[in-house]
């Protein structure tokens, strides 16, 4: 039968790892890899983490497995850090899932099998990984514009004349923080008209929530999350732990949603378990205790909150140096966009043919969309960067 299979589109990113690694450059710079690195290029262990699993190798008893929804404790604790109070705990149903992705797929299963007829509305542009999944599921999908090439900010006149073509039922994929991959963000006056345009429209909210904690702070980051949540009898939610607490090979996400009421909680929950069974039965366990000892131990917690502030703010000032050069090189502010993204990405704007030349001439590796990763750079890279941006014509 495998005579029948025909070659998969080619994984960019991965492309991008594989050329990268094969440049014999010794001053290349990649900007194409969606992981936090430090200013030495790593992506370390954070602190909490490592004691966290100290002390779960220390006490651990047992590794049987874990209800299908994981457990309910990991549950329990990530509602808290993304709704806080928005919505009662009886209102949510939850399951952990293999990482972000993981949520995200298992949330468009649960809507293929709720609302088979319902279109997925998505930015332009947004992360790959969503409509990739959405035509393997071969359910109905469509666009709203998002971002504004000559700005490089948010379209957003586009986006709510888009929005308004939104049918009762259809499903809208909101990032809630840190848009992937522009950076480009909305403000609160904003997401209050986008969830007032979605209520009239009848429309449910799948908000993907996958930088908590990297933009403003966790609780500035989770703002229009709660918002949504609170704003509508049922939403979806699809979060993740790869970043905020640096364990991305431990595949730890959750997918939670929002219900009007127990009735309709019991079943949804008891659905959502169903679906983990038909995918991967019982989910990863090792990322989820950790990140649950972190969050419920005053200690660990206050270091974890104390070193993923140290990321933010060096991320930050990553852009606002950018920015900065870039003005000194250009004599004009052109480039401010780059402080005012949030996030690990920022999308330049510029054409496939300008990222090329940054990749041939100067050794920058960016994807070809021009999205580029702000932690890739250094104190030492950044005027390199600055003045290839500079030659490029971008």
């Amino acid at each position: 039968m495998f005579e029948t299979l025909k070659d998969q589109p080619a994984d960019k990113i991965l492309m991008l790892i594989a050329a990268f690694r094969d440049d014999p450059r010794a001053d290349k710079i990649d900007l194409g890899v969606g992981v936090y690195k430090d200013a030495t290029g790593l992506t370390p262990v954070m602190r909490a983490v490592k004691v966290a699993e100290r002390r779960l190798v220390e006490t651990q008893e047992t590794k049987t497995y874990t209800g299908l929804a994981g457990d309910p404790a990991f549950a329990d604790a990530m509602i808290g850090l993304v709704l806080g109070d928005a919505v009662a705990r009886d209102r949510v149903a939850a399951v952990a899932t293999p990482g972000g992705t993981g949520a995200i797929r298992q949330a468009l299963e649960l809507i293929r099998l709720a609302a088979p007829q319902a279109t997925v509305w998505l930015s332009n542009p947004t992360w790959p990984n969503h409509p990739s999944i959405i035509r393997y599921l071969g359910m109905k999908m469509a666009e709203y514009r998002y971002f504004d090439e000559a700005t490089r900010g948010v379209d957003f006149a586009g986006m709510m004349a888009d929005l308004t073509q939104v049918a009762p039922g259809d499903v809208v994929l909101l990032h809630g923080c840190c848009h992937n991959p522009t950076g480009a963000n909305l403000g609160a006056a904003q997401w209050a008209e986008v969830i007032a345009t979605l209520r009239a429209r009848g429309a449910v909210p799948l908000v993907d929530l996958a930088y908590q904690g990297f933009g403003d702070g966790l609780d500035a980051d989770a703002a229009a999350t709660r918002a949504v949540a609170a704003g509508f009898d049922e939403c979806l939610i699809a979060t993740s732990c790869s970043k905020n607490f640096g364990i991305y090979r431990e595949r730890t996400g959750l997918l939670m949603a929002v219900t009007r009421g127990a009735a309709e909680h019991r079943t949804t929950q008891g659905t959502l378990a169903f679906l983990n069974r038909q995918n991967y039965s019982f989910p990863p366990d090792h990322g989820a205790r950790v990140v649950t000892m972190i969050l419920t131990d005053p200690v660990l917690r206050a270091d974890w909150e104390a070193e993923l502030n140290a990321v933010r703010a060096g991320m930050l000032g990553l852009r606002a140096a950018l920015a900065a050069e870039l003005q000194r090189l250009t004599n004009s502010d052109r480039f401010g966009f780059l402080a005012q993204h949030r996030g690990m990405f920022s999308r330049l704007g510029t054409t496939p043919e300008v990222v090329e030349r940054l990749r041939t001439e100067h050794g920058i590796y960016m994807v070809s969309d021009s999205r580029m990763n702000i932690a890739g750079l250094n104190a030492q890279t950044v005027p390199v960067l600055a003045r290839a941006i500079v030659d490029c014509g971008v």
